[in-house]
């Protein structure tokens, strides 16, 4: 048989988090060892190939443990335990450089129940994972016969493992040793290692698991070649427009202006210019508003700096260093999302500031946290290795209450005192200007949600690589075209949100701050919808678990984008109006 190349995981975490979890001791997190030094062959998950987020503890298949009871080192961050990654030892007598023959490390009494769990396993093509200093192995566990009568397990697992220096630089698994599967009969599982000086540097160790030519492939260089175009016609295009019609709206605003009364009241007068006592009245729900905005840009902050990261660092060589990456930027950047929330708040002349503050620090956790504890009830139901332990649990809660909460207070109070006096242009009236009637194309419901359209439209060829690198056997390591794309996302949003306002406001519809950010928001319902057709096209999943866990976080994506794109809508469209009634003369 093949070897099976291995798929990395992610490890190592951001400094703050990693206090919460056990340090560790030995040579495996530094990645040198000594001669004849202790190397550990972990045993992670297995489950079926065609569902790779189904996966179970390894030893949950009567498989057998080897005679090493003791190792001198564990360690687990917090990314790794919210990811299902839960390494068991094998117990196998692994030291760096030294072979070992093949011989049986175990023996395991087939009965009729440990047959069927096997024959279950093979049948649905279930293979398992391991690692060796962090460098993923996978494995096949057996196989059927061509009629499909007779099960055959595999006994011999066959370990290369490539060194340079003092360092471990590749792993190959070859699985041999084919025995069929018979009631009440002893099994006996065997292994050998053999050690081979490769020339492979340790920086490019994980470039064997790397697939260029699926990310890198001509489709992928031409999706973003023609989005960049797309942003360059748009900005073009958004320019010209505006330009022109304000020109001649400021034009005609002036010659107003040197009009008596009488001609003024004779005029045919309408635009943006009548609702100038009113745009800048406050938004219906303010409290929730401006958490979401609040929220949207602190998303913001978390994306740009973790691809910034990535692509400085390759996050991807490590088990959970990207989640772990992503949970404490999340926390740390929590005075961005009290800044920018408390401050509109207060401009918009919200007096609960507590509660605000509240609600825009948990709003996101909340959202992710109950999505995650409902699906965790699912898969502690089907004992599923993505059941989250009750201290990770308990440490989220930790992170959220006691550096979360206190960073938003900080923000919100900064934004308050900083930015939170109303400086607009124009006055408010008193009294709201009625809305006239206008077209059903020009409903701030039709805006909404055709404005989600062209914001996708640049980002659906991207999504396809990612949901790929996350539901299938994908890493995704580009993450310069993420970058761009995010730049993309942008600027198409809020030249589509800016758009949108003109529109809304020249037909004399006030109602702008709710209208700009559903109308950018609204790329999630596609990008959710768009995850539907990758369900059902592009994966062979099934069951209770696999669709509650894909919809599940697939909705906590689609709506954290969602709220991301909105914030950016609205900053990009507020921007926008204040500068035109800055500059038009108001009586």
């Amino acid at each position: 048989m093949r070897p099976l190349p291995g798929v990395p995981g992610v490890a190592a975490a951001a400094a703050l988090l990693l206090l919460l979890l056990p340090r560790a001791r030995a040579d495996e997190h530094e990645h040198t060892y000594q001669d004849k030094e202790e190397v550990v062959l972990w045993m992670n998950t297995v489950g079926p190939y065609h569902n790779r987020q189904e996966t179970y503890k390894y030893f949950s298949l009567p498989f057998c443990v080897g005679s090493k009871k003791s190792i001198s080192h564990y360690h687990e961050t917090l990314g790794e335990a919210l990811q299902g990654v839960e390494l068991e030892f094998s117990g196998l007598d692994i030291k760096f450089k030294d072979d070992v023959m093949p011989g049986t490390y175990c023996e395991i009494d087939l009965d009729k129940e440990k047959r069927d769990a096997f024959v279950y396993a093979i049948k649905n093509h279930y293979w398992y994972q391991m690692y060796i200093d962090d460098l993923p192995i996978w494995g096949i566990v057996g196989e059927a016969d061509e009629n499909g009568e007779d099960y055959y397990l595999w006994t011999y697992k066959k370990l290369e493992i490539g060194f340079n220096g003092n360092r471990i630089v590749d792993v190959n698994l070859t699985s041999e040793g084919k025995v069929k599967l018979v009631p009440n009969t002893k099994i006996q599982m065997s292994y050998s290692v053999k050690w081979k000086k490769s020339d492979v540097k340790f920086e490019d160790r994980f470039d064997k698991y790397l697939d260029p030519s699926f990310f890198q492939h001509r489709i992928h260089w031409f999706s973003i070649f023609n989005s960049f175009m797309m942003v360059i016609f748009l900005v073009g295009l958004v320019s010209m427009i505006l330009m022109r019609t304000l020109r001649k709206d400021y034009a005609r605003y002036s010659k107003e202006e040197e009009m008596d009364d009488m001609d003024r009241d004779l005029g045919d007068e309408y635009g943006w210019k009548q609702v100038h006592g009113d745009v800048f009245r406050p938004s219906s729900h303010p409290l929730i508003f401006s958490s979401l905005i609040g929220s949207g840009c602190q998303i913001f902050a978390v994306s740009l700096i973790v691809i910034i990261v990535a692509m400085i660092e390759d996050l991807y060589t490590e088990r959970g260093s990207m989640l772990s990456t992503a949970i404490f930027v999340y926390a740390a950047t929590s005075p961005v999302n009290g800044y920018f929330g408390g401050s509109l708040y207060a401009r918009q002349g919200g007096r609960r500031w507590i509660k605000q503050m509240f609600i825009g620090a948990f709003l996101i956790p909340a959202m992710v946290c109950g999505t995650a504890f409902f699906i965790n009830f699912i898969a502690i139901y089907y004992h599923a290795s993505r059941a989250i332990p009750f201290g990770t649990m308990v440490a989220v809660c930790c992170i959220c209450f006691f550096v979360i909460l206190p960073l938003n207070l900080v923000g919100t109070i900064l934004g308050r005192n900083l930015s939170g006096q109303p400086n607009f242009p124009c006055r408010v009236n008193a009294v709201p200007r009625p809305i006239p009637e206008k077209k059903w194309f020009m409903e701030p419901a039709v805006i909404v949600c055709l404005g989600g359209i062209l914001p996708f439209g640049s980002i659906f060829i991207e999504m396809y690589f990612i949901f790929t690198s996350f539901w299938a056997y994908k890493i995704y390591y580009v993450y310069g075209f993420m970058m761009l794309v995010l730049v993309i996302l942008c600027i198409v949003t809020v030249c589509v949100t800016i758009v949108c306002t003109y529109f809304l406001l020249n037909a004399e519809d006030y109602r702008w701050q709710w209208t700009s950010f559903l109308s950018a928001a609204s790329t999630a319902i596609y990008v959710y919808m768009y995850s539907f057709y990758y369900y059902f096209f592009k994966t062979k999943m099934y069951g209770l678990f696999q669709t509650s866990f894909y919809f599940g976080y697939m909705a906590v994506f689609s709506t954290a984008l969602g709220i991301m794109c909105g914030a950016i809508g609205y900053m990009g469209t507020s921007a926008f109006v204040r500068k035109i009634y800055t500059n038009v003369k108001i009586d």
